[in-house]
């Protein structure tokens, strides 16, 4: 382009569009499809008007898509493993046990405290709401749990996992950019992450034996475990397919054969042991998902989830999304932000302070959880140095800023995968994953009172 977009001008334009966006989304009450294909028309004509070429606009696109299209397939190849587990008695199987081995009146912390546990082995939120954290929201449902709490609590353990575990391929990139060892890198995150944890269980403690005192209806239980047990064939077997995506996931096996070779287990013992299943409505299924008729309307709702239809909605959506980011990067408006938010720190808490506003900036921008970490970490790095503090105090505030957050954008990869999975708007669980919450805020109190922040020797 023949101008380059000043600090200025960058604020005015993303405050434009988040504005187009959030109105969409809470007055209008839109998808978010529609308001981020207008960005991206009223992006490609300011840059127009600062001489820029529709070529240029093309292949910001273009590029900016291409970095989704691993997360794009996984989202998808999800969508049929789900519909597989359903269909095949998968998650019908977990769901009857899980009556009756988790209390009503301790189902959150339950359910932050078996997401934190499949997380940390996997290092994966996807993995760990794909599996566990399918059947959890399934049991809370059932019991009555707001969809938005129960998603919230258990998005928060999943996301314990994706920040902290060595395993986690963010963990990993974030100690990676930034020049850290990995164990110190993990041993100094414990700062905020240890603290946030804590709040966050001991809220899901206090508000599950809150809830408890309002009664549960057992009767309900009673009858979704009988419809569960007449529809299906509970046998340990369906539980094969997602015990070997949690081995080989913990081997760091590639994410996308673990899942078609999820997918190929669950086909077979589904058609095998399920009578009223063949290969014919398997195949089906995994494409539109399950119908299927229990004569119980609360195991229906649980069970008739999943299919590759069903993930065409985010899918479309963090293309869409991923476009706008990469056309933003392509106008220079992400690194004219971020580069202005540095130039104006004026003591080390507002290093810190400024690396958590771009991470979440970022994440919020372009909607992809390795820019939220890579841009700040490479713009941010020589302000560090600067101001006398370690290294891991940035590598650890890109994870607080920029791993955790992605799950609360809605245009998000993270957080449009979580909302197809589970059922429930990224607004809906928003307000109640505290953890995510949490990290940022606790980073920031960090930065400006100096506890825990690493000094050049």
């Amino acid at each position: 382009m023949k101008k380059e977009i000043t600090f200025g001008q960058s604020i005015g334009i993303v405050v434009v569009l988040l504005g187009l966006i959030f109105a969409s989304l809470f007055l209008l009450g839109l998808a978010p499809h529609v308001p981020l294909l207008i960005s991206i028309v009223a992006l490609c004509t300011i840059g127009a008007l600062m001489g820029g070429k529709w070529k240029t606009f093309e292949h910001g696109i273009v590029e900016g898509i291409k970095v989704g299209v691993k997360p794009i397939l996984i989202l998808m190849l999800v969508g049929v493993l789900i519909a597989a587990w359903m269909v095949g008695g998968t998650i019908p199987t977990i769901l009857s046990y899980g009556f009756n081995w988790i209390s009503p009146r301790y189902f959150l912390i339950s359910a932050l405290l078996i997401t934190i546990l499949v997380s940390s082995f996997t290092g994966s939120t996807f993995t760990t709401i794909s599996t566990v954290g399918v059947a959890l929201f399934g049991i809370g449902t059932a019991i009555g749990v707001n969809p938005g709490l129960a998603a919230g609590i258990i998005v928060s353990g999943a996301v314990f996992g994706d920040k902290m575990s060595p395993l986690s391929d963010t963990t990993n990139f974030a100690s990676g950019i930034v020049g850290v060892s990995l164990s110190d890198h993990i041993r100094h995150m414990l700062w905020t992450t240890l603290p946030s944890i804590i709040v966050t269980a001991i809220i899901a403690l206090v508000i599950g034996i809150s809830t408890h005192r309002t009664g549960v209806n057992y009767g309900d239980i009673e009858a979704v475990q009988s419809a569960l047990g007449d529809t299906f064939n509970l046998n340990l077997l369906t539980l094969l397919s997602p015990l070997v995506v949690l081995i080989l996931s913990i081997k760091r096996f590639d994410v996308l054969p673990t899942l078609v070779i999820g997918i190929i287990i669950a086909v077979i013992t589904g058609v095998l042991l399920q009578p009223t299943v063949t290969l014919g409505s398997m195949l089906g299924a995994l494409q539109s998902g399950g119908q299927i008729d229990s004569g119980n309307e609360i195991v229906n709702a649980i069970v008739t989830k999943g299919g590759l239809d069903s993930m065409m909605f985010s899918v479309s959506l963090v293309i869409i999304a991923l476009a706008l980011g990469g056309l933003m990067r392509e106008l220079g408006v992400v690194q004219a932000l971020i580069e202005g938010l540095a130039k104006q720190v004026r003591r080390s808490g507002d290093v810190v302070f400024s690396t958590v506003l771009s991470s979440i900036g970022v994440n919020v921008i372009t909607g992809e959880q390795y820019l939220s970490i890579l841009l700040p970490g490479q713009t941010f790095k020589p302000l560090y140095v600067k101001w006398n503090l370690q290294e891991k105090n940035l590598s650890r505030t890109l994870e607080d800023g920029g791993t955790v957050i992605n799950p609360l954008i809605p245009w998000g990869v993270s957080g449009a995968f979580i909302s197809q999975t589970l059922g429930v708007p990224v607004v809906d669980y928003l307000p109640f994953a505290f953890f995510c919450l949490l990290c940022p805020i606790f980073a920031v109190i960090l930065g400006y009172t100096g506890l825990g922040i690493a000094k050049q020797k």
